[in-house]
C-alpha cells in the first residue's frame, strides 16, 4: 500500500474544512477534494480490513 494515502488524507480533510469554513461547499475544488476524500477513505479501509494498514491509523 501506498505509504503515503494517510498524509493525503490528511490534507485534503484540512483543505476541505477551509473551504467549508469560507462557505465554498459548491465550488468544482471542494467537489473534488470531497471526491478525493472519499477515495482515500475507501482505500484505508480496505487496507485495515486486509491487514494492509494498522488499525491505529486513521
Amino acid at each position: 500500500m501506498d505509504s503515503n494515502i494517510p498524509a493525503q488524507y490528511d490534507s485534503v480533510t484540512e483543505k476541505l474544512a477551509v473551504l467549508k469554513a469560507e462557505g465554498k461547499e459548491k465550488t468544482v475544488t471542494y467537489l473534488q477534494l470531497f471526491t478525493n476524500e472519499l477515495q482515500y477513505q475507501t482505500k484505508l479501509s480496505y487496507s485495515r480490513t486486509y491487514g494492509l494498514l494498522d488499525n491505529d491509523n486513521k
